[in-house]
């Protein structure tokens, strides 16, 4: 006959593990991966071309930016972000379309930038780049 206690005891110990194994991948996660796993640094890219060197994006701008669609107009980012800090060097995204890339370092966290993608005068996404 078993024990009621070592019923308990099992399920603790699983409890517990899994809040272990949790809480390691949640550090892992904070602090970028593992190394082996590579990190979330792009390596290879740089500036093309320094436009404005003293250009920072604010939260207030970030949060503009990021609620423009996908397909609007260039200028309407422009608006929001005025000049960048540099830009990095075309980039082949699909068959016959380059796009170009303008870089805007974060106010409030230097080591990241916003990278923004535009195919001609129409706006087709971003990404965020760590340094």
């Amino acid at each position: 006959m078993e024990n009621p206690e070592s019923g308990r005891l099992t399920s603790k110990r699983i409890m517990t593990g899994g809040s272990l194994l949790l809480a390691i991948g949640l550090l892992v996660d904070q602090f970028g991966g593992l190394p082996s796993l590579g990190g979330r640094k792009n390596i290879g890219e740089a500036c093309q071309q320094v436009v404005q060197s003293s250009a920072v994006l604010s939260k207030k701008q970030l949060v503009q930016v990021l609620a423009v669609p996908e397909g609007d107009k260039k200028q309407r980012i422009r608006d929001i972000v005025k000049e960048p800090y540099c830009q990095l060097s075309s980039l082949p995204i699909r068959a016959g379309a380059i796009a170009q890339r303008d870089v805007y370092p974060l106010e409030f966290e230097p080591q990241t930038w916003l990278v923004v993608l535009y195919e001609g005068d129409q706006y087709t996404g971003y990404r965020f780049s760590m340094r």
